[in-house]
Order: C-alpha cells, then sequence, then structure tokens
C-alpha cells in the first residue's frame, strides 16, 4: 500500500512540474484550430497541415469511448493509452473541457446502472487528473441504460453499451 502510495505521489509531483514548464514556453502558438478557442497548442496531425488531432482518424485522440466488462468499473488495461493521451491533450490545451458519460447495460436496476455509470465515468476521471487535466476540464457523469449504442439482448450489444464516452466542448 505504501508504495502505492508513493507511485501515485509521484505521478501528481511530475505531472504539477510539467505543468510549470508548458506554462512559462516562450514559443508562440501558430497551430490550427478548426473551433475557436479551442486552444489546441501544438495540435498538428498526422497529416503534417495542422489538422486538428481529435480530428484526426490517425490520431488516438480521435478514438473516444473506454469500455468495461459486466458489472466493473475498472479501465482495462487496453485502453490505459487513450485516456493518457487525452490526459496528455488536456495538459497541453488549457481551454479544451471534456464531458465523461458513463453508461451501462440494460442489465441492472435503473439506480444501480445510474451508479454504476457513475463509477465507471468516475475511474476515467481519475485517471485523466492524476496523470495531468485539472478538475475544472473534467466533468463526469451518469447516463445509465439511457443512451444505448447498440439495441439488442446479447452479450455483443450489451459490450457496446458498458462505456464511458469523451466528449470535448462543443461535442455535447
Amino acid at each position: 500500500m505504501r508504495k502505492i502510495f508513493a507511485v501515485l505521489v509521484i505521478c501528481l509531483l511530475s505531472a504539477c512540474a510539467s505543468d510549470n514548464a508548458q506554462q512559462t514556453s516562450d514559443v508562440e502558438d501558430h497551430s490550427y484550430s478548426s473551433r475557436e478557442g479551442e486552444g489546441t497548442r501544438g495540435g498538428t496531425g498526422s497529416d503534417g497541415f495542422g489538422m486538428n488531432p481529435l480530428q484526426d482518424p490517425g490520431n488516438i485522440l480521435s478514438r473516444r469511448s473506454v469500455y468495461f466488462d459486466f458489472d466493473s468499473y475498472t479501465v482495462k488495461s487496453e485502453y490505459r493509452d487513450l485516456v493518457l493521451a487525452h490526459a496528455a491533450y488536456l495538459r497541453d490545451n488549457t481551454n479544451a473541457q471534456v464531458l465523461l458519460q458513463g453508461n451501462t447495460d440494460e442489465r441492472g436496476s435503473r439506480e444501480y446502472n445510474l451508479a454504476l455509470g457513475q463509477r465507471r465515468a468516475n475511474s476515467v476521471r481519475d485517471i485523466l487528473l492524476l496523470s495531468g487535466a485539472r478538475d475544472q476540464q473534467v466533468e463526469a457523469v451518469s447516463l445509465g441504460e439511457e443512451k444505448p449504442r447498440t439495441l439488442g439482448d446479447d452479450e455483443s450489444s450489451w459490450a457496446e453499451n458498458r462505456r464511458t464516452d469523451i466528449l470535448y466542448q462543443g461535442e455535447y
């Protein structure tokens, strides 16, 4: 337990340290932003012509869903890099804001699903905050089972609905 606490403190301190280095930079922002005021410092995409990385299909930031196992709110290791990439984007773009929408499949009571959806959104939020995003940039809400991505009564449909969606300001 002591080791876990030490690692979390080190991560938090390193995030703070890297944030201060970003703020003292004397580099001017000449990057392209598809939305005014979005603040995409250094946000050139893979095409090299200034495509917004949030819209570039070749960029990990264009992926916006984190999927969960049944009755779980633990972020799977396969989605860690995705969440960390969004954390880095938020850290580097102080004007950017996200809404995390926690979702569940249709199984379970309405109350249970709302609580589980909130825990899913909060687990993604916690990783974002520990990795450099600021509290005021991230809002986590639960939609429970109210916004299914796929309709159906089978495992593949349920798996599509067990997720947290990452929506940037202007997308919600």
